[in-house]
């Protein structure tokens, strides 16, 4: 029998200093040690190019960073250590993607003509150069090679260029190689860690452009080296912060016990730093839980994993749904489990998450592999301000605006008023003069 993890809080009986400490993050996400080493990775990767690359590769990983040429031959023979159901599998999970990212892929905005002879219309491009960080190691996560990689390909990036951790032997699952080729990647590079955002952010692997922007979750190296490489390279962006995975449920008399500890579990099996958290409606429903997620976790092959994440479990009493939506809104959860009866009253009251799965049948699981939406979501309280990836993650838009001289004549005294207003005299003319030609 498991022990029983989860701190218990009952909400009403919380200050607001309190309740902020209780939804805090595991402090070791943003360890000094952490931020100290990935600095030193990125100063000895700038320093010296691909060779300090490979001396931290082989250093941290055991491995020299390679390049995996995803041709017929070596598509072939990783397509035939898989079964058919596993190639089945794995390509509803891209036509999945697929279908979802098409059908949100924004097309160039209306014309809009604020004044007669004043147009202005929204257009969209996809960036040149997506670095794709796909987690290895201990867990290939070929689903998130394809949650990155797809909605990549339907935005039209050119340059599409995925990394990804080894195993301890140095090898690559096939399904990896499988699934890449299935996204529509040329290439995969087996390396990985912040040595491997550093590769990615400062364009030193060998044939490849720095990436303009970097997509993808990690542990807490990972989600430290991408939020450094932004202040590190100017021209650089990330998609959002992506660290250690996180899970809220909310629960309520009428869920199901199996399914909400099992929900719990797959997070907490992710990484020691995974943090899980359930709201319940009563100290009866929250005991029930907490004691089938101690069988449960007793089963997992990964459950001194599951048990160390566990460690960071919270477990918050609520007297109403509007005290669970309070609890949910002030933590942000990547994911946001609803076993709950009234789950169409709760959902308008939720503010901030990364993705929610709303009633008995929608698991987390179905999102994380064949749903449609990408699993790649915000961690650490950003689903406050940020989205998970979607299409329009790897498009930048900007407005075309333009102007008769009837158009330049319905705006131009007003922008040369305003612009005299603050002072800037050449502002005030380059408008006054449109009206002298």
């Amino acid at each position: 029998m498991g022990r029983r993890n989860m701190k218990t809080f009952i909400w009403k009986d919380l200050s607001a200093s309190e309740r902020r400490n209780a939804l805090a993050r595991p402090e070791n996400r943003r360890d000094p040690a952490v931020l100290a080493r990935v600095h030193e990775i990125f100063d000895d990767i700038e320093a010296r190019g691909f060779a300090g690359l490979a001396d931290w590769a082989i250093k941290l990983d055991g491995h020299a960073p390679t390049q995996i040429r995803l041709d017929a031959k070596t598509v072939d023979a990783a397509r035939a250590q898989l079964s058919a159901d596993d190639l089945a599998a794995m390509e509803l999970a891209v036509e999945n993607v697929r279908s979802f990212q098409a059908a949100e892929l924004p097309g160039d905005g209306p014309v809009i003509a604020p004044k007669p002879g004043l147009s202005l219309q929204r257009v969209y491009r996809p960036i040149t150069t997506a670095g794709l960080y796909a987690p290895g190691g201990t867990a290939p996560l070929f689903s998130t090679l394809i949650m990155t990689a797809v909605p990549a390909l339907v935005a039209g990036v050119p340059n599409r260029v995925c990394i990804t951790p080894t195993a301890k032997d140095g090898s690559i699952h096939p399904m990896m190689i499988a699934a890449g080729a299935a996204s529509g990647l040329d290439a995969v590079w087996r390396v990985g860690g912040a040595h491997g955002v550093a590769a990615l952010a400062l364009g030193v692997l060998e044939g490849v452009p720095a990436a303009d922007k970097i997509y993808g979750p990690g542990n807490k190296y990972v989600a430290e080296a991408k939020r450094y490489a932004t202040e590190r390279v100017s021209s650089l962006a990330i998609d959002m912060p992506a660290g250690p995975s996180e899970l809220l449920c909310i629960a309520d008399e009428t869920a199901n016990v199996k399914l909400v500890a099992a929900d719990l579990l797959s997070q907490a099996e992710h990484d020691p730093d995974a943090q899980v958290i359930l709201v319940a409606t009563s100290r009866a429903v929250a005991e029930a839980i907490e004691a089938e997620v101690a069988l449960q976790v007793e089963r997992l092959p990964r459950a001194q994993i599951a048990k160390a994440s566990l460690d960071q479990a919270r477990a918050f009493i609520v007297a109403s749904l509007e005290e669970a939506a309070e609890v949910s809104n002030l933590y942000g959860p990547e994911h946001l489990a609803l076993q709950v009866a009234e789950v169409d009253a709760l959902i308008p009251q939720l503010t901030a998450a990364g993705t929610i799965f709303a009633g008995t049948y929608a698991a987390e699981t179905f999102g994380d592999y064949a749903a449609g939406p990408s699993h790649v979501l915000p961690t650490d309280g950003a689903a406050r301000a940020y989205d998970g990836i979607t299409v329009r993650s790897y498009l930048t838009s900007f407005v075309v605006q333009r102007a008769t001289r009837a158009g330049a004549a319905a705006i131009a005294p007003a922008a040369a008023r305003l612009a005299r207003l603050e002072g800037l005299e050449a502002h005030a003319l380059a408008a006054d003069f449109r009206l002298e030609i």
